[in-house]
Order: structure tokens, then sequence, then C-alpha cells
């Protein structure tokens, strides 16, 4: 695990400091991070570093945490996000750039132990995925690297979230089950499969991807499909609605 802490307060620091390394010597888990007193110094190094987790104060002078976070997803979309804050007040505008969670200050151990303990669990754990056949070649897809799923005539686009596309011959139907029992996937059209992880804008008009791909949301599937997003939202939070 490698962390990017960044926060314009000393003090802050230090205490965060203090508690990655008690987590560290009583997980025995590798660990290593990184403190950053500005946005700019951050998103300098993330351009040459290559963080698992980063921790941003919102409300930093200059570059502020949540600009740092949308510069952050601008070329890393794997990383985890979560944000140091004073007000939860910000909360719904985190959504935008997937924030894992975010933690009110002062922080605690048993405020920030939960999340490094469900990182450190995840990176254990081989990644779940699909495997596509393309001619004689199989491709193995991690789940969360799977933006959306598009079927035009007998052929399948599966677009991934670095922009590139997989081809493969065959119907929707044959995948269906597989992405749909993940509460992540959602059937927005009867063309389309989202993963709503990726999305950073859902109206009755349809969904907008991070890759600003725009696709069509069904007239009659968007009611519920709002309210299942929303339940995603929140439970990838850990809170009730």
């Amino acid at each position: 695990m490698y962390i990017a802490v960044c926060d314009d307060q000393t003090e802050e620091l230090e205490l965060l400091a203090e508690l990655l390394c008690q987590w560290q010597k009583e997980r025995k888990v590798a660990l290593q991070f990184k403190s950053y007193r500005s946005a700019a110094e951050l998103l300098t190094a993330a351009s040459n570093e290559k963080f698992t987790l980063y921790f941003l104060d919102v409300m930093m002078p200059g570059t502020d945490g949540m600009t740092a976070a949308r510069e952050i997803r601008s070329f890393d979309d794997v990383a985890d996000i979560v944000f140091l804050t004073s007000s939860p007040g910000f909360a719904y505008e985190s959504y935008g750039v997937r924030a894992m969670d975010y933690l009110l200050k002062p922080i605690r151990a048993d405020m920030l132990f939960p999340i490094l303990d469900r990182i450190s669990l995840r990176e254990q754990k081989p990644q779940e995925g699909l495997t596509l056949k393309i001619g004689s070649t199989l491709i193995r897809i991690p789940f969360f690297r799977l933006a959306y799923v598009e079927v035009i005539g007998k052929h399948l686009y599966f677009n991934l979230t670095d922009g590139s596309v997989r081809e493969v011959y065959g119907a929707l139907r044959d995948y269906e089950p597989l992405l749909l029992k993940r509460p992540e996937f959602m059937r927005t059209h009867r063309s389309y499969i989202v993963n709503m992880l990726q999305v950073s804008e859902l109206s009755p008009d349809g969904v907008c991807t991070f890759l600003g791909k725009q696709l069509p949301v069904s007239r009659l599937l968007y009611p519920q499909l709002q309210k299942d997003y929303m339940q995603l939202l929140f439970a990838e939070r850990g809170e009730g609605l």
C-alpha cells in the first residue's frame, strides 16, 4: 500500500503519520507513505509516483482537495481517495470523483483503521472479473476496469476505464447474469449495461461516464435506476438511506 497524505496543517500531517505507523505496526502489513503540504506539491509527485491511496484535505490554500482529486482522476481512475474535512457538507460533491470515504477531523484510529483494513483485505484477494475469448486469445477483465458494455447487432463492445474497447461476437444475454448479479452493474437501456461506479452524472437524458461518454437511459428504467444508483453510492460509503 502506497499512500499520499496532503494537508496544509503540519499537526494534521503528523497526527495522520503517527496513526499510519500505528496501524502498520499492529497489522504487520507493508505500508509506505509520503506527506505533502500543498496540492500542487502532491500533484507534481503523483505524475511520477503510483499511489494506491490519497488522503486529501478539502480546504487548502491555492488548489483545494476537491480540485486536486479531479486532477488525479484525469490520470488515475483506480487509486482510492479519502477526504479529510472539518465539515461533512461537501459529501455529495465527493461522489463526482468517486471518493472512497471522508474523515471528519480530528482523525482518530477508530475512523482510519477500518478504511485501511478494507483496502488491505482487498489487495490480498485476486481481482474478480470476466474472461473474454477473442479469436484464439483469452482476455481477463477485472470488473472494476469495465466501464460499460454495448451491444450492436451481434457484436458486444466491452468499454474499459482506460478508453480501450474489446469486441466479441455474441449476445448481451451471454454476460448479463454475471454482470447484473453485481450491484455496481445496471441495465440502463436494452443495449447497455453500465458500471454505475464509473458514472459521473445520471439524469433522464442519459448517463455520463468519467471518460465523458454519453449513454442513453430508458425512460421506463429511469425511476428504478435512480433509486438503485443512490443505494449503491450510500452502500459504498457504508451509510443507509
